[in-house]
């Protein structure tokens, strides 16, 4: 799929290869566009970052020398790390106040309903009671 306009890309999780990587920040860089990436990591995310420093400095772009230095990946690590990639706590970018909002109304919808269906039980109930009395 070519999304047209797509001038950044943030990777909020390491991508576990070179190519996976490549893939995702491709989406900037359609039809001789340019664009940017930016890629969240953190400690555990280590031992993958080598493979994507390369790519990167061999696309002539400029890469920290202290991720040069981390040790290279093993082959059997790299299958381990795609195979079962790294879990992480759930990422929420959408702010606090939308969040509140929709969490009252979606209350106040329950609220709703629940009263719509005493009000129908009471209705039922009150029905048959006359039926029950005639």
């Amino acid at each position: 799929i070519d999304f047209k306009g797509v001038n950044m890309v943030i990777n909020y999780d390491l991508p576990t290869s070179a190519v996976e990587y490549i893939h995702r920040i491709g989406r900037t860089g359609r039809a001789g566009h340019t664009g940017k990436a930016v890629t969240f990591f953190t400690e555990d995310d280590k031992p993958l970052l080598r493979s994507i420093a390369n790519v990167i400095q061999r696309a002539g772009c400029p890469v920290p020398d202290y991720i040069k230095h981390f040790p290279k990946l093993q082959s059997k690590q790299k299958k381990k790390f795609i195979k079962k990639p790294l879990t992480r706590e759930s990422i929420c970018t959408t702010p606090q106040c939308f969040l509140k909002k929709a969490k009252r109304k979606m209350k106040t919808t329950k609220e709703n309903i629940k009263d719509k269906k005493k009000v129908q039980e009471d209705k039922n109930g009150s029905n048959l009671q006359t039926v029950s009395k005639s």
